[in-house]
């Protein structure tokens, strides 16, 4: 989409446009004074101490973002067969730990 302006209506756009991106040449410079631009320790101050609020953010966020689960949906309810019982014999079968699924989580 293209602003188009009609001939009657450009010559005045443009001539108020150049009107008011002339400085001023009366000696005021729109207080743009010697100091303009120029900061204090307080504002540098100001600074480091958002710097170190969003350091402290990040961290946290960085953190509650890993206990969030890969997906929201249900596991799939699996039948486990069960296991049969060790004869007399037989060593029993070393059972195997639960895992944690906020470890295997916070790896990937």
């Amino acid at each position: 989409m293209s602003l188009t302006l009609p001939a009657g209506v450009a010559l005045p756009v443009t001539a108020s446009a150049l009107v008011l991106t002339q400085q001023p040449g009366n000696g005021d410079n729109g207080g743009q004074g010697e100091d303009f631009g120029k900061s204090s320790p307080v504002g540098f101050l100001v600074l480091i101490l958002f710097l170190v609020a969003v350091a402290f953010l990040v961290r946290s966020m960085t953190k509650h973002l890993k206990r969030v689960p890969a997906s929201f949906d249900e596991p799939p309810a699996e039948a486990a067969p069960e296991q049969p019982e060790a004869k007399a014999g037989e060593p029993a079968a070393a059972e195997k730990p639960a895992k944690d699924s906020s470890a295997t989580k916070a790896d990937s």
